[in-house]
Order: structure tokens, then sequence, then C-alpha cells
């Protein structure tokens, strides 16, 4: 420690907020790196599930076709929108998406799992890790380095996954034919295990973003009652947007139905960050339909897989999923008839 501090006594004094800039950077590296893990491993899934059904090739090939630069485009894009978004909003993004999650379960399926929630909560993982890790360093001596070491581990683990993204695409078919590979062969034997890994990932990581979220905002108040005045538009306008897209959803579950959700949710935090909110606040809005939009069209093809895939398992287990009472037309020609019976 002694040679390091006699090194650094040479090199100029850097502000402090230029390390605040580089945190934010990193901890949106990190997010960024979270997101694109979750589609890596989506895409495997999604593409060993196209190559099983002989209807899907179009698809499956599509998948295939998707270019690196791409890729690098959206960690990078990613990593410039979350270091750029504030903490606050971030806390609010993963907190209104983690009750429409639990919403979606709860009236789909009594807890089923719903494979579009795993490409519609791209933006808000991303802000749920950030939102995390500037709560959990915050006022740490060492936080730049500890900072660093997350995105070292989170590249590691990006670039594990999109070798094997990129191996199965290429090589999958050939391999779990001859069966010699061991990464195709396990693929093969447990690529169905691939959601419910993904689904209790995803339960951890907004369990402690929904904490760190909570404790982010509240930080911001001096008094019970300044915090109250907060909490309660919030409550309210987070419920009533929940209600509007659950009935929209189920009416018309399609692609324009998910951009004009996310349009909605940022409208209706917008109006409240207008009420309640700051300045800088409505900017980091703006930021966030960014993201969000850019998460939508780049999973474009895989989210309409998914809404496939959750519309066939719909229709094989209508005992899981019940459906809607008789029309009234239908009430009332029976009515008719036994009248009609009863008369004879």
């Amino acid at each position: 420690m002694g040679l390091i501090s006699y090194f650094a006594s040479f090199l100029p004094d850097v502000p402090w907020h230029f390390w605040g800039s580089v945190d934010s950077l990193l901890q949106g590296l990190v997010g960024a790196c979270a997101v694109s893990v979750l589609y890596n491993l989506m895409k495997v899934h999604l593409y060993i599930v196209c190559l099983n059904d002989p209807d899907k090739q179009k698809e499956a090939a599509q998948l295939r076709a998707q270019s690196p630069i791409m890729d690098f485009l959206h960690l990078s894009l990613l990593s410039l929108l979350f270091s750029l978004l504030g903490p606050r909003v971030g806390a609010l993004v993963v907190l209104e998406f983690s009750l429409r999650a639990v919403s979606m379960v709860l009236s789909a399926n009594k807890g089923a799992q719903s494979s579009q929630l795993f490409l519609l909560c791209q933006f808000s993982l991303g802000c749920g890790v950030s939102c995390s890790l500037d709560y959990l360093h915050e006022g740490a001596p060492h936080r730049t380095w500890n900072l660093l070491l997350a995105v070292g581990l989170s590249g590691l683990i990006l670039w594990q996954s999109r070798r094997m993204c990129r191996h199965v695409g290429i090589l999958y078919q050939l391999h779990s034919g001859e069966r010699y590979c061991g990464v195709c062969l396990s693929l093969l034997a447990c690529w169905r295990d691939i959601p419910p890994f993904l689904w209790r990932a995803l339960k951890v990581a907004f369990w402690v973003s929904d904490l760190a979220a909570v404790a982010v905002i509240n930080r911001d108040f001096l008094s019970t009652s300044e915090a109250m005045r907060f909490w309660t538009p919030l409550t309210i306008c987070y419920t009533l947007l929940v209600i509007y897209m659950q009935e929209e959803q189920h009416q018309n579950p399609s692609e324009q139905m998910a951009y004009q959700t996310v349009f909605v949710r940022m409208g209706g935090l917008l109006i409240l960050m207008m009420t309640v909110g700051r300045w800088a606040d409505i900017l980091h809005i703006f930021i966030s339909l960014t993201g969000e939009l850019w998460c939508l069209l780049h999973a474009g093809v895989m989210l309409r897989l998914c809404r496939e895939q959750d519309f066939a398992e719909r229709m094989s287990n209508p005992r899981k999923y019940p459906v809607s009472r008789a029309p009234k037309s239908t009430r009332e020609g029976r009515t008719l008839q036994r009248e009609t019976s009863l008369e004879e």
C-alpha cells in the first residue's frame, strides 16, 4: 500500500465529479451486461424451440442471422442510457414493472410463467441492477474498484453467454444429431430448464432491486409527511396504470399493444414527476422511454415467438386458463329454449 500511495502522489488530483461519472458509467455497463445475458439465454431457448417446430424454420433463420454488430450496438447504447439515467427514475421504473409483473402472473394462472415477461423486463432489469449497485456502494471507500470488479465478472458471464449463443446458432443442429458436443448435448437434454432458471434469477434480482429502489427514493425525503406526499399519488397512479394495462393486454395482446403500454407507462410517470418530481426527472423519463423502445425493437422476433408460445399454451390448457363466461346472446337463447319447452 505504501508503494501504491507513493506512485499515486505523482498523479494529478482528479475532481470528485469525474469519479462520479466513472461510477455511473460502470454501473450502467453492469446493467447492460445483465440485460444482454438475459437476451442471449432467451435467444438460445427460442432458437431450439424453433428448430423443433417445422413451421418455425423461418424464425430460426432470423434468430441465427442477427449480426454481432447489433449486439455490440445494443450493449453500448444500453450502457450509455443506464449511465445517464438517474437512480430516482430508475427506481420508479423497477417498482412499476414489479407491480405489473405480479399482476400479470396472478391474473394469468395463479403464479404461472409468461415467456413474454422475460423480454418485457429487459430495461427494468438493467435499471434494477444499476439502482442496486448505486445503493449498495453508497459511501463505500473503494466504490470504483468494486464496480470495476463487478464489470469484469459481468463481462465474463456475457462473453460466455455470447459464445454459447453463437455456437448454438451455427453448430447445434449438427452436434445434436451427431451427439458428440458437450454443450449441445447438455442443451438437448435440459433446454426446457432455461426459462425456470431465468425465472428464479429474475425473482432474486427484482426482490433486491425493489428493496434498493425504495431506499433510493426515501433517502431524498427529510420527513415522513414529505414521503407520504410522494408515495400516495405514486401508489394511486401505479395502481390505475396496472389495472388499465391488464385489461388492454387481455383484450388485444399484440405487438402494437406492447409499444402502446410503454407510452402509457412513461406518460403516467411523466405526469406524476411534473407534479411531485424534479425537472431532471423529466429528462430521465425520456431516457427511460428510449431504452424501453429500443429493447422492444431489438427483441421484435423473439417477442412475437413468445406471444405465440403463450397463446399456444393457453389454448392447450383451457382448464388452467379459465375462459370468459358465455356471451349474452347465448344465455338469452338458452332461456328462450327453456321457456319454449315449458309451454309445450
